[in-house]
């Protein structure tokens, strides 16, 4: 506990706290991806982007899967291409705008997608939580999220599916 005070003292407290919510979520990233390696589907990165396409629905665009992650058009588009030739989605042009794609999942991608769904490590962690205990953190989550659109100065609603 010594070490965690000096830590604290070093960082401050509000750093500090960002040093563990980073160190958290890295190391629960890094057992996602070691589960998925094993499942050889699909990388953390591609079964998200799965999920948003499920959740959006046809008005799945590179740039709405963009805003959902908050991630850069650019890299989406990147991620998006090697995941059209590993199969796992379909880009088409829209029928009415020319200039928009669109996109969805293929059989494969489906499938990638159920078994990302059945990983057992995002259960086990989060079992350490009461259920009380996981509202709340829902809470504090999205009220951090919220504080840091505003400081960008992003407007636009960030719905969960």
């Amino acid at each position: 506990m010594e070490g965690n005070a000096t830590l604290n003292k070093t960082l401050g407290r509000e750093n500090e706290l960002w040093l563990l919510l980073r160190q958290a979520s890295n190391l629960i990233y890094k057992a996602i991806e070691s589960e998925l390696r094993q499942l050889g589907s699909a990388t953390y990165a591609q079964a998200t982007v799965l999920w948003i396409v499920k959740a959006i629905g046809e008005q799945a665009t590179p740039a709405e899967i963009s805003r959902w992650l908050i991630r850069e058009p650019h890299a989406i588009s990147m991620l998006l291409n090697q995941m059209e030739k590993k199969g796992l989605v379909r880009k088409t042009k829209d029928l009415e705008r020319k200039n928009m794609v669109r996109v969805t999942l293929t059989d494969k991608g489906e499938e990638a997608l159920r078994q990302a769904q059945m990983l057992e490590i995002i259960s086990k962690v989060m079992s350490c939580f009461s259920h009380e205990e996981q509202d709340s953190l829902r809470e504090y989550l999205l009220t951090l999220r919220s504080k840091a659109l505003e400081e960008l100065g992003i407007k636009h609603e960030m719905a969960l599916p």
